[in-house]
């Protein structure tokens, strides 16, 4: 190489390397609080980049959905094969108000409830509640044997079938369509329509296992603040006003002077 060429090569990068940070550090911890119908109101923790410049916090965590299993949200194991999506909607403080996004069924419950020698019976329909929600809902439901059967299958023909899906969307359509969304999640935890389609159809073919399997929210209302806090407000905390201490035997009761205060514009001298 000839000398006195590349003269570059001698000099340093304008810049430098940069520095590497954690990122961890440019982060805030909010706490998710679940909606009133859960019993469990704290529901987790989640992360976000604090806010920087033109970049808000609070932005980044509206409508970021989140997904827990029921039986966190309630404190009861058996209800561990459902998962309930809720999704943020407003900030307070370090407090993401939640709101109910969804509801689906884990894969190893399902799975387990799919066997030989009975009939699949799915049905689906999409529903508006009374506050303004489109929601679809997915049931499933499985035939079962009759009473002193023999034969070890039980197969439903196509009639019934259809008969059978058609009074399972009635049900879900008729509970849904006449409740809000508070209402219809309170009926979906323990399973009240999967019940109802069961005695419904009992006459048409015994049924098993009948499940609303999934709900998808569709559609949701124009935002709306305080019902958002209505959702969230706590029907259990009350003041506390104190426990009665009962007076000693024998003592007299002294009577304490009651001393009115004057209330400005009730004709005291203010």
């Amino acid at each position: 190489m000839a000398v006195g060429k590349n003269k570059r090569l001698t000099k340093s990068k304008k810049g430098g390397k940069k520095k590497a940070s954690d990122p961890f550090l440019k982060k805030e911890w909010y706490e998710i609080k679940a909606p009133s119908m859960f019993s469990q109101r704290s529901a987790g923790k989640t992360l976000v980049t604090r806010t920087q410049g033109t970049k808000v916090a609070s932005d980044s965590l509206k409508g970021r959905v989140f997904e827990f299993s029921l039986a966190d949200l309630n404190k009861d194991e058996d209800q561990a094969y459902r998962k309930v999506k809720l999704v943020c909607e407003e900030i307070q403080g370090y407090n993401c108000l939640t709101n109910f996004h969804g509801m689906d069924m884990t894969r190893d419950k399902l799975a387990s409830l799919i066997k030989k020698w009975q009939t699949l019976i799915e049905g689906n329909v999409d529903v508006k509640t009374t506050d303004g929600y489109t929601l679809r809902l997915f049931c499933i439901a499985f035939t079962a044997k009759m009473q002193n059967q023999l034969t070890k299958f039980c197969y439903a023909n196509s009639a019934q079938v259809r008969q059978i899906r058609k009074k399972m969307v009635d049900i879900m359509r008729d509970e849904a369509s006449k409740c809000d969304l508070k209402e219809l999640v309170l009926k979906l935890i323990p399973e009240f329509m999967g019940n109802e389609i069961e005695k419904a159809c009992a006459s048409i073919f015994p049924l098993q296992n009948v499940f609303v399997r999934k709900v998808k929210v569709l559609k949701k209302p124009k935002f709306d603040i305080v019902k958002l806090m209505e959702l969230h407000a706590d029907t259990d905390d009350k003041p506390d006003a104190g426990a009665a201490v009962p007076r000693p035997d024998g003592e007299a009761a002294e009577e304490t002077p009651v001393v009115s205060e004057s209330v400005p514009g009730s004709g005291g001298r203010l």
